[in-house]
């Protein structure tokens, strides 16, 4: 694959552990398909980092030799990937139908009261970001919140959500 000086500089600004992770990756697939390894190296960088930047973006793009813009899309597509700097601890409020049947809104709009901030948010001591966010796969056991895009918790009613929050809140760094 034949960069330009340009690719090279933004695949450079990543740290060489960085790059050597996106090889490990990379080598799952056939070298004609390594652009399928776009969603394990935005992952990385969001591990790394905390969030995706546009200059990350670029890097992975040139890294993977696709066009920046393919890359912000599936960025900006899925919202497990931050797009700016999000708490220690991100919380996604399912209001898709079944949760909103649910009360998940209510759960949503209780978490953002508990916490001080409004949807979208981060609180002032960069502890908690609160989103609401689509269907998470869980409607049976609404309404969910997803933590760091990793654990799912599920019937959260008010006292279950603010028991979640000091729990979380006791494991601060």
């Amino acid at each position: 694959m034949n960069l330009s000086d340009a690719q090279q500089a933004r695949i450079a600004s990543l740290p060489q552990a960085t790059i050597d992770r996106f090889a490990k990756e990379v080598a799952k697939y056939p070298a004609e398909q390594r652009q399928s390894a776009v969603m394990a190296c935005l992952a990385i960088v969001q591990q790394e980092q905390g969030w995706i930047s546009g200059e990350s973006e670029e890097a992975v793009a040139a890294y993977l030799g696709m066009a920046p813009i393919a890359v912000r899309e599936v960025t900006t597509f899925y919202n497990m990937y931050n797009q700016r700097p999000v708490g220690q601890f991100k919380l996604n409020v399912c209001t898709n139908l079944p949760c909103q049947l649910r009360d998940g809104e209510t759960a949503l709009a209780h978490v953002c009261q508990k916490l001080g901030v409004e949807e979208g948010g981060t609180t002032a001591d960069g502890l908690f970001t609160v989103q609401k966010s689509e269907c998470l796969g869980a409607c049976a056991d609404a309404p969910v919140v997803l933590v760091n895009d990793r654990q799912m918790v599920s019937f959260m009613d008010n006292p279950r959500l603010d028991a979640l929050i000091e729990t979380l809140k006791s494991h601060a760094k």
